[in-house]
């Protein structure tokens, strides 16, 4: 059984101390959700797309009106991307299994199909973020199995799914801790890719043709700048080529050059917990960024109201690169 929702709204806008200054303008969009993550933006409905992940959740937020829209799944649900050939079509993610599903972004899922479980030696894993590159594969990566004490390390797999490779799986790198953000550049030669417990994000040269990935290095390592707090969680990228990363119990979304792995901007957020950024807009230049309120106790909950919002930054001075959909089934039926 499937529940729909239609949420109501509660505003409240908070802005950076740079917007007075024409910089930066942080906005709170909608109320909290428990764990925000994966946005993903879709110019054909101007809609962006995220879940809330242990409630089982998929949200649709319109910017034009204001409007939020949720649709419960059952399960552990991440991440959710829209497919190429029709924009009411998504690949979602549901503890390790991956799914399809038709929604029209209000009313109740109108059809679901399982594809692919991942990662059937490690039972208790699920996953935690996914995206699709410029051929439409999926790379989803997984995580341990988390509790009060934190994290079973090594049991996590990025995973990259291809039409023709449907029930294979190609395992990209293990072992992994909490398998995190990921992006391409610009000439998409480039791939950048988040291990949260590492503190760094990886670049690799990447091969868009055959989807292989080689030569790692570190592009920017957080240990290295003692002033910033937290850990590096989802990640976007610009026109420029420069990283966006949110700061997990880091309260901050962090611009980064991966070239010289220099910090440019550091953005606070009024929220402890930062999962995730994608571009959206009509000119990709809005930056929405996901929160969670999930690990908080009841007093910083009261402390910090906001936790778990969906926000929008403003007034960036520059632009993201689309996203991609996924492409690895032709029909549902």
């Amino acid at each position: 059984m499937m529940l729909l929702i239609a949420i109501p709204l509660f505003y409240v806008i908070t802005f950076s101390h740079a917007s007075l200054f024409n910089g930066p303008a942080v906005r709170q969009v909608t109320e909290p959700v428990d764990h925000g993550e994966g946005p993903t933006w879709d110019p054909r409905t101007n809609l962006l797309y995220f879940v809330d992940i242990f409630e089982g959740r998929i949200l649709n937020y319109n910017y034009l009106t204001n409007d939020l829209n949720a649709v419960y799944l059952h399960g552990n649900t991440t991440p959710v991307i829209p497919t190429k050939n029709n924009p009411h079509r998504f690949v979602v993610g549901i503890e390790r299994s991956v799914s399809i599903i038709e929604w029209d972004g209000k009313g109740p899922i109108t059809a679901k199909k399982h594809l692919v479980t991942v990662s059937k030696q490690f039972p208790t894993s699920r996953f935690n973020d996914g995206k699709a590159d410029k051929e439409g594969r999926l790379w989803i990566g997984t995580m341990g199995f988390e509790s009060s004490t934190g994290v079973v390390p090594n049991e996590g797999i990025l995973y990259s799914i291809s039409k023709d490779k449907l029930n294979d799986p190609t395992r990209v790198i293990q072992p992994v801790n909490i398998s995190n953000g990921m992006a391409w550049n610009k000439a998409n030669n480039k791939f950048y890719y988040i291990d949260t417990p590492t503190l760094t994000v990886r670049e690799y040269d990447y091969d868009s043709k055959s989807g292989t990935i080689s030569n790692s290095r570190i592009a920017f390592d957080l240990s290295k700048h003692k002033h910033i707090g937290g850990f590096p969680d989802g990640m976007t990228i610009d026109k420029d080529d420069n990283l966006w990363i949110a700061l997990y119990y880091g309260g901050a979304v962090i611009q980064v050059n991966p070239k010289t792995g220099c910090v440019l901007q550091l953005i606070a957020i009024p929220a402890q917990c930062v999962s995730s950024v994608a571009w959206g807009g009509h000119d990709l230049d809005i930056l929405f960024v996901t929160t969670s309120k999930h690990p908080l106790n009841p007093i910083e909950r009261i402390k910090q109201p906001a936790a778990g919002s969906l926000f929008a930054i403003t007034n960036l001075g520059t632009q993201g690169l689309p996203m991609y959909y996924a492409d690895i089934i032709d029909e549902l039926h």
